[in-house]
C-alpha cells in the first residue's frame, strides 16, 4: 500500500508548529537502484522530522522497499513512473521520449509547486537537459552551472567549484554569472557571509590565460564590492584544496576534468595506503596503532558525506547525487536539498543574477540594485 503525504503537508505545521519541506526524488536513476535511494530516505527521515518525500519510480519495485521502513510511514508518497533514464541515454533522446520516466516526473513535481527540490542520481546530461526544459533558466542566466564540493582545509571542510560540467563553454559574462551564483550559494546555502572567489587559470599572473578569462577577471573585480564577496584573483589547480578561497570559478570542461582527476587521485591514494599498511607484518601493526587517526582521516575525506552537485541558474532547485551513491551518500544529498529549501536559496539566487547578460558595462550597477533582495 502506498504511503501518501497529507495534501497540505507542504505548508501544514508539525507537532512543533514547523513546516514540512517536501523533496521530490527520482528513485530509479542510480547505479545501485531504488534500494539505496529508499535506504537514504530512511536515514534522512530518522534525523529530520520536518521532511517529506514524493518518490518517483516503478510502484511494484519501490512500494515494498518503502513499506519496510516505518520511519517513512505517512511522509513518503510513491508516484508510478514506468520509464527509466539510463546512464547511456542521450539527453536529446530523453527530451523527445522521456515523459513517462521517473526523472521527468520528479522534476515536474518541482515545476508544479508540489515539492521544493528535486534530487536524482541519474544521467547528468539528461537531468540538466530536462531541468532546463521543464523549469527554465532564471532571467539573466545564459548558462546554468553545476556547483560541486571539493574537500579542503576550510572550516566547513570543502570548497565550492563551478561549473562542474553543465556546459563545456563559458565566455566572460558566463564566468561572471558563475561567480555571482557561487557566492550566493556559499552565503545562503553554507553560511559563508563574505565568500572569497577565485578564477581558475593556468597561473596567478595577470598576463596569463585566455582572453575571456582576463575579461572575466575585470568584470568580477568590478562586481565583487556590490555583490558582497571578495575576489582574490586567479587561482591554480593546487588551490582547489586550499583554505585561501571558498568559491572556484571555471568553465564546465575544465571543471569536470579537474573533478574526475580529483576523484581518481583520491581513489589511488586510498588504495596505495591500504597496500602500504598490508605490505609487512610490521606495517600491519602500525596500521592497528594508527586506527583512530586513519578512521578520522577517512571520515574527513569520505566523498559520500559531501555528495550533491547543485544546478544553479534554474527556476527551481535540482540536486544531482553521484550515480553510485549508497544510502549514506544519498542521505547527504537529501540533507543538502533540505537545507537549500529551508534557506529560500533559489529566490535569493534569482535576485542576485536578475540582469541582462548583454549589459556588460552596467552589470555592477544592476547587481547592486538587486543585492538587497538577496540578503
Amino acid at each position: 500500500m502506498t504511503e501518501t503525504t497529507d495534501p497540505g503537508s507542504r505548508t501544514s505545521a508539525s507537532a512543533q508548529g514547523l513546516q514540512r519541506i517536501i523533496i521530490s526524488v527520482d528513485a530509479m536513476g542510480g547505479d545501485r537502484g531504488p534500494a539505496a535511494v529508499v535506504a537514504g530516505l530512511g536515514k534522512s527521515a530518522r534525523k529530520n522530522k520536518h521532511i517529506g518525500f514524493i518518490l518517483h519510480g516503478d510502484k511494484d519495485e519501490v512500494e515494498p522497499l518503502v513499506a519496510k521502513r516505518p520511519e517513512l510511514k505517512g511522509i513518503c508518497e510513491v508516484r508510478h513512473a514506468e520509464g527509466v533514464v539510463t546512464m547511456t541515454d542521450k539527453p536529446t533522446q530523453i527530451l523527445r521520449t522521456g515523459k513517462n520516466t521517473s526523472m521527468w516526473s520528479a522534476i515536474d513535481s518541482v515545476k508544479n509547486g508540489e515539492a521544493e527540490v528535486c534530487v536524482s542520481c541519474g544521467n547528468t546530461g539528461a537531468l540538466m537537459a530536462l531541468s532546463m526544459m521543464r523549469l527554465r533558466k532564471l532571467p539573466g542566466v545564459s548558462r546554468p552551472a553545476i556547483a560541486v564540493f571539493w574537500p579542503s582545509r576550510n572550516p566547513i571542510g570543502f570548497n565550492i567549484m563551478l561549473d562542474g560540467g553543465a556546459d563545456i563553454r563559458a565566455d566572460e559574462m558566463d564566468l561572471l554569472q558563475y561567480a555571482l551564483m557561487g557566492a550566493s550559494y556559499a552565503r545562503n546555502g553554507h553560511g559563508i557571509q563574505r565568500p572569497r572567489v577565485g578564477l581558475l587559470n593556468v597561473g596567478t599572473e595577470e598576463h596569463k590565460g585566455r582572453a575571456e578569462i582576463k575579461a572575466a577577471a575585470d568584470l568580477i573585480t568590478d562586481a565583487a564590492p556590490v555583490a558582497n564577496f571578495d575576489y582574490i584573483g586567479f587561482v591554480e589547480g593546487g588551490d582547489l584544496l586550499s583554505d585561501r578561497v571558498d568559491v572556484i570559478v571555471t568553465d564546465g570542461f575544465t571543471g569536470n576534468v579537474a573533478l574526475k582527476t580529483g576523484e581518481g587521485t583520491a581513489k589511488m591514494v586510498n588504495e596505495a595506503l591500504k597496500d602500504a599498511f598490508l605490505a609487512t607484518p610490521l606495517s600491519r601493526i602500525a596500521a592497528l596503532l594508527a586506527t583512530t587517526s586513519l578512521r578520522r582521516l577517512k571520515k574527513r575525506m569520505d566523498p559520500r558525506r559531501s555528495n550533491g552537485g547543485v544546478f544553479l541558474g534554474l527556476n527551481g532547485t535540482v540536486v544531482k547525487s553521484h550515480g553510485s551513491a549508497d544510502a549514506t551518500s544519498f542521505s547527504a544529498a537529501i540533507k543538502l536539498a533540505f537545507d537549500l529549501a529551508q534557506s529560500g536559496f533559489n529566490e535569493k539566487l534569482a535576485a542576485r543574477v536578475a540582469y541582462t547578460p548583454g549589459d556588460t558595462q552596467d552589470a555592477p550597477a544592476l547587481i547592486e540594485k538587486k543585492a538587497s533582495a538577496e540578503e
